[in-house]
């Protein structure tokens, strides 16, 4: 894997060959950080990244200056790999939080510009993810939840989607707190 776009574009950090992560394409991260970087000044974002696995998507705000990621993922051994990939690439904007997604929503007091949430394709309870994210009170004002999900879900009944994007099989939906 490598970090696609930014300060560190270009440099790689690839997990082992057993990891149990499923990263977003490079394609799916260039195309949604094409659309973020028309609505968003990264060096004044403050990002949740939810089901984080490999981290890729925290390295990717931090290569592009976010101020500060959370980085909230259960699995120690995923945990690991991104405060370890983080390190090696001299990357001190993201906390990494060992926790369990559901557990960290509804005890976060942190409101951040962005949320990104990548849960396991397979996981139950994806189709009523951004609405429980929504109903907490997580997001500035004018504050962005992502939700990456395979072509299964589709959130067109949500009154906050403002935008959904397909890269290959990688599917983004678009959410704004306040429509």
């Amino acid at each position: 894997m490598r970090i696609v776009g930014g300060s560190l574009r270009g440099r790689r950090f690839d997990p082992p060959k057993n990891f149990g992560a499923r990263p977003t394409t490079d394609f799916a991260k260039e195309g949604l950080f094409d659309v973020l970087s028309n609505y968003f000044d990264f060096e004044e974002l403050t990002v949740l990244d939810l089901f984080s696995g490999t981290g890729s998507i925290s390295l990717e705000f931090a290569s592009r200056g976010a101020r500060h990621i959370d980085a909230v993922e259960k699995i120690y051994a995923h945990q690991k790999f991104i405060k370890d990939s983080a390190l090696r690439l001299g990357v001190t904007s993201i906390s990494v939080i060992r926790q369990d997604v559901f557990s960290f929503i509804s005890r976060s007091t942190c409101r951040y510009g962005l949320i990104f949430a990548d849960p396991p394709y397979d996981m139950e309870g994806i189709s009523t993810l951004p609405e429980l994210i929504l109903s907490k009170d997580l997001l500035d004002e004018d504050g962005w939840l992502v939700v990456e999900h395979s072509d299964r879900y589709s959130f067109s009944g949500l009154k906050q989607l403002i935008d959904h994007r397909r890269y290959g099989s990688v599917n983004f939906s678009f959410f704004r707190k306040n429509i």
